[in-house]
């Protein structure tokens, strides 16, 4: 079994960004992301109704990196702390040393690099440092921008499932990527 023990936030810096730790502070820039029919398009959650939607989603993430079940990277732009977007590996099946991927970008901030920038940055602590063996994400399948992002960092496509999702009254396909740590 693979032994995730995080003993600080590890903050990770690129050309361009910064990936931090969330913090309450970043409430107001997460309920504006989840708030934008753009940014929802592909996400299947509904949009948070007010702050403390944003907050309670905050404290969730907090708990799950203090408990050691994932960590979720906040996007700033270097020099800058306003959230633009996130990064995260989450269910994190530690018996088949298997993670999921998660990310989100304002799009004010889309076609400029910067998820494949924070990206880069996130796949090589995911594999050096926690030592995964794949990482998977599940998109929906009409995102093709998340789907060409996912190629160009070596993810294949592993399957499409028909309907294997219920939303908002009815059901939703997925395509599901992987991607085998290339450090072993």
């Amino acid at each position: 079994m693979l032994s995730i023990s995080f003993s600080s936030f590890p903050t990770l810096h690129t050309p361009r960004l910064l990936l931090r730790e969330i913090t309450p502070d970043d409430a107001e820039a997460l309920f504006e992301m989840r708030t934008d029919e753009r940014v929802l398009r592909y996400l299947a959650r509904p949009p948070h109704k007010d702050i403390s939607e944003s907050l309670e989603l905050i404290e969730k993430i907090r708990t799950s990196f203090a408990q050691n079940e994932g960590i979720s990277w906040v996007i700033c732009l270097r020099g800058q702390s306003k959230m633009i977007g996130d990064i995260a590996f989450w269910k994190m099946d530690k018996a088949n040393h298997r993670t999921e991927i998660g990310y989100g970008l304002h799009p004010d901030y889309w076609r400029q690099g910067i998820m494949d920038e924070a990206m880069t940055a996130a796949l090589e602590y995911c594999f050096k440092v926690l030592d995964f063996h794949s990482i998977e994400a599940n998109i929906d399948p009409e995102n093709d921008a998340s789907g060409r992002i996912l190629e160009k960092h070596g993810f294949v496509q592993e399957a499409y499932f028909r309907e294997n999702m219920y939303f908002e009254g009815r059901f939703l396909d997925s395509r599901i990527y992987s991607k085998i740590n290339p450090f072993h």
